[in-house]
């Protein structure tokens, strides 16, 4: 293996560490415990974690526009296809996952975030001609959904609540739509890195006025632990783990890229359980099995990607060859 593969694999296995600990470092800026034992005080709201992850998420990739020396957009129409696509595959998503993180463990929701791929293989074809359901899709469709359906079943009425689950299948979804939609600007040659900036400016924009609005925490009741996790999740969760992508994207390509989405959730569950010393059950397992299973179905035999896709998409939260990678992201 040559010095260029191995510095691209570390980078995978690096960038699937860091996206999968994004479900640990959200639910520790709510609840404020979890790094440090003797950390005193709570956590942040929802909007002022998303606030705060968007806005040092959209400065960190800011800088590499302008690096990139990148044009910015300024007709009407690029415009507000940004603005929708940042209210769809940022805002909303970013405050389901934070908000279901309330009442779910962190190992849940970045297993239940994988269901991304899933809802994204069935938008993409009703939206693209060449990403139509075939019969070995369907398959995978029916065991990554038999998986989700699972994790339901196993925990109503048990410490998992049923709308901190609904809010983060809700999250996929979006992630899913409103990554095919962002295809289409991908199409009209938009540098990735610049359609993930104004994405993340369109965030912090949006939250930052529900942040006042809704109340600002007072800084006295705010723990080391919550600090740490929310800066951790602006800086090293959304811009770092951009950078490292726009670098996999170049040196693997889209398809090697996106199965970082395998390691993800695997990532979350295990951090979940040694840091925060949740709960990892059969059901939990064989359900996220499942899913990563339909996942891998869906894209066994997969033909190479169409040459508009080889540039990457700009999100990262699902794993496809019917639709690309989207993020978070984040998560």
């Amino acid at each position: 293996m040559s010095q260029g593969n191995v510095k691209a694999w570390t980078g995978f296995w690096l960038l699937g560490m860091i996206w999968g600990s994004s479900f640990l470092f959200i639910r520790i800026s709510i609840t404020g415990s979890g790094l440090f034992s003797g950390s005193g005080g709570g956590g942040f709201t929802t909007f002022e974690i998303v606030f705060i992850r968007t806005l040092l998420g959209a400065l960190g990739l800011a800088a590499l526009v302008f690096k990139g020396g990148h044009p910015l957009p300024r007709d009407r129409h690029t415009l507000g296809a940004l603005l929708f696509i940042g209210l769809g595959n940022v805002v909303l998503p970013f405050l389901l996952i934070t908000w279901s993180e309330q009442f779910i463990s962190s190992g849940m929701a970045a297993v239940l975030q994988a269901s991304a791929a899933l809802f994204g293989l069935v938008v993409a074809h009703f939206l693209f001609a060449d990403d139509r359901i075939t019969p070995r899709k369907i398959v995978g469709l029916i065991t990554g959904f038999g998986g989700v359906l699972l994790l339901f079943q196993g925990n109503l009425g048990g410490q998992q609540s049923l709308a901190g689950m609904t809010a983060m299948v809700l999250a996929s979804l979006c992630y899913a739509v409103f990554t095919s939609w962002g295809r289409k600007l991908i199409q009209r040659n938009m540098p990735p890195v610049l359609l993930a900036t104004a994405t993340m400016v369109v965030g912090a924009l949006v939250t930052g006025p529900m942040a006042l609005f809704h109340g600002l925490t007072p800084l006295q009741d705010i723990s080391a632990d919550a600090w740490t996790a929310v800066l951790t999740l602006g800086l090293l969760n959304t811009f770092v783990a951009y950078s490292i992508y726009y670098f996999l994207v170049r040196e693997l390509g889209v398809a090697r890229t996106t199965m970082v989405t395998y390691v993800i959730p695997a990532v979350g569950v295990a951090l979940g359980a040694l840091l925060l010393a949740e709960e990892v059950g059969l059901v939990l397992l064989t359900g996220g099995a499942l899913i990563l299973a339909g996942i891998a179905i869906v894209n066994l035999r997969t033909r190479r990607l169409p040459a508009r896709l080889q540039q990457g998409s700009g999100f990262v939260q699902t794993n496809r060859q019917a639709c690309p990678p989207n993020r978070d992201r984040a998560p």
